[in-house]
């Protein structure tokens, strides 16, 4: 047994106080879960300490919080590894090697019910159903079920990995900066039926997400929910999968996401590194025609952004003027720009999606059944629109 303190974030509505921080001092072999640390302190030192769980072997999702600043599962979180990057981070930051607390909160991005207890339904579940997490499939219904062959499912057996804990809502950063995005687990989940065979209503869905201000050009890929993920869903390569698809179905979105995506790749495949000075007229008025008769939200836009050139500018990300001036910058010397283009058409010649509960991550597919997948389960794919629904 070692001793541990958990430093936990408490908030009690019924007593009218703001939230508070208490410890509590736990005794666990290292390997088991803070979830079992929490659960020992309210067996023994507070009885009203509020934690959500049911499972308690990472299938449920019910016991999503945040561990020392990182959004997981709690039951799949080892105390013992907990304490140790506890002991990393403040020892990163200057202060004692060892022996410090752990920080467990609620989940972000959601109102707190009750110490760790949040409200999922008011962000998370309205979020969720905004996609149509359904079927919306073709024809009339079969008189059993829908049967497809599984090579046709396996684009989506990622996100279909998913078991809704929250942990990516909890530390989307966007989500921060724009409460109305629609968010990584549900965009992840829109995916699940955008990449389904079964589904008829693919572009419908496509354009629904494209157009929405707070959709799929929302995201500012900064990785999070990548990291904070139990089930290797990856919803951020979801939605990066999304906007590919409204590409290549040529839908142009009201909010020039997809006309900004391929002004960055146009100007790096041309110039191997980003012009800043043409990025703006690429994004809202691309091509020679926008350029010379751009609309009023291109003038607008544009102009709108003009703030945010001149804070480039002041903080150093833009070194100077003549950045903002087309024709100023500089592409690669020697032969480098070269290899850039032949990075671009290797790219274009090998369109191969990587998933990695697939080909796991070093191309094996034993290992991705056996590291990632249920072994009861690994060769199942879902056949039926009701076992879908069934699964929320």
């Amino acid at each position: 047994m070692a001793e541990y303190t958990i430093k936990v974030r408490r908030y009690q509505p019924e007593s009218g106080e703001a939230a508070y921080w208490e410890e509590f001092g736990v005794e666990l072999d290292p390997s088991l879960s803070v979830l079992d640390g929490l659960l020992q302190a309210k067996d023994r030192d507070d009885g009203s300490l509020a934690v959500r769980c049911s499972c308690r072997a990472a299938i449920c999702g019910s016991c999503g919080m945040k561990i020392n600043g990182q959004s997981g599962l709690g039951c799949q979180t080892q105390i013992g590894e907990a304490q140790e990057r506890a002991d990393k981070v403040a020892s990163a930051v200057g202060g004692a090697a060892e022996g410090n607390v752990i920080v467990i909160e609620p989940m972000g991005n959601m109102p707190v019910i009750k110490d760790l207890v949040t409200d999922m339904e008011s962000t998370h579940w309205t979020k969720i159903r905004r996609v149509t997490p359904w079927l919306l499939p073709h024809g009339e219904a079969p008189e059993r079920e829908y049967i497809v062959e599984p090579e046709s499912m396996v684009d989506i057996t990622q996100s279909m990995a998913c078991i809704q804990c929250g942990a990516c809502v909890s530390s989307c950063l966007s989500m921060e900066a724009d409460p109305l995005f629609i968010g990584p687990a549900a965009l992840a989940k829109a995916y699940r039926f955008v990449g389904d065979p079964r589904d008829a209503e693919t572009s419908e869905r496509l354009t629904d997400l494209a157009h929405d201000p707070h959709g799929i050009y929302d995201c500012t890929h900064c990785f999070s929910c990548v990291d904070a993920c139990p089930k290797g869903v990856a919803p951020m390569d979801q939605i990066m999968r999304l906007r590919r698809k409204a590409g290549e179905n040529g839908i142009e979105d009201p909010n020039s996401g997809h006309s900004h995506e391929m002004a960055f790749v146009n100007i790096i495949e041309k110039k191997g590194t980003l012009d800043e000075s043409l990025l703006l007229q690429e994004s809202f008025a691309p091509g020679v025609l926008g350029k010379l008769m751009p609309t009023k939200r291109a003038l607008k836009e544009m102009i709108g952004s003009l703030p945010t050139a001149i804070r480039g500018i002041k903080t150093g990300k833009m070194r100077s003027l003549p950045k903002l001036i087309p024709g100023v910058h500089h592409k690669l010397p020697g032969g480098a720009q070269d290899e850039v283009k032949a990075i671009y058409k290797h790219a274009e010649e090998h369109n191969e999606e990587f998933n990695l509960y697939i080909k796991g991550e070093e191309g094996d597919p034993e290992a991705a059944v056996e590291e990632r997948l249920e072994p009861d389960n690994a060769d199942y794919l879902p056949t039926g629109a009701d076992k879908e629904a069934s699964n929320g």
